[in-house]
């Protein structure tokens, strides 16, 4: 049974999400892109893997393009049977096909789940994150799953929305920390 705890925090995150204007989410997935790109390591032509934001989680869909305009490898992540991430390079948005729940997925070769092991970074999703690296999903676990097969020196970020950097994420022992988030107003902070 899922702590309820973060079951609250989940609702009440989502809640928040779905009260913003149209606008807004689109201002915060442009200045989340316009962080992003002016960090060296996710735009010298290294790896690195990205959801493709779909809802009213923070836009990643600028990102992608932006990173692939400045040739780096963009892995992003195909959902497989039983909650694993597979991954697949993102080549532009016609290798994109729709996958259900309002997702897009590419279509290219799969790489397998430690694909992301070989990223220099992961930009992951979360509904909210605390100062050490308390990491809020959406319950699922595949991000947990994905994070745990990470190389010792990738950077891992989650993409929020400035609320949602909480003062206390209630963590399990499968739960898997990030190394820091990236906001709309406060760009890059790592803990």
């Amino acid at each position: 049974m899922e702590n309820p705890t973060k079951r609250g925090l989940r609702e009440r995150a989502l809640a928040a999400r779905r009260a913003l204007p149209e606008a807004e989410r689109a201002g915060a997935g442009s200045a989340i892109r316009d962080t992003l790109t002016d960090l060296p390591l996710l735009t010298t032509g290294g790896t690195v893997a990205v959801h493709y934001s779909v809802g009213t989680e923070p836009d990643t869909r600028k990102l992608v393009a932006a990173l692939w305009k400045h040739g780096t490898y963009v892995l992003l992540p195909v959902m497989l049977p039983g909650g694993e991430l597979d991954w697949a390079a993102y080549d532009g948005p016609d290798s994109l096909a729709p996958a259900g729940h309002g997702l897009l997925e590419p279509t290219g070769p799969r790489y397998g789940p430690d694909a992301v092991r070989r990223a220099a970074a992961v930009l992951c999703p979360a509904l909210a994150v605390d100062r050490s690296g308390g990491r809020l999903g959406r319950g699922a676990g595949c991000y947990d799953r994905a994070l745990a097969r990470v190389g010792p020196h990738t950077l891992v970020l989650a993409v929020i929305y400035d609320t949602e950097l909480v003062e206390r994420v209630p963590v399990e022992p499968h739960d898997r920390p990030v190394h820091g988030v990236v906001t709309p107003q406060r760009g890059v902070l790592r803990f």
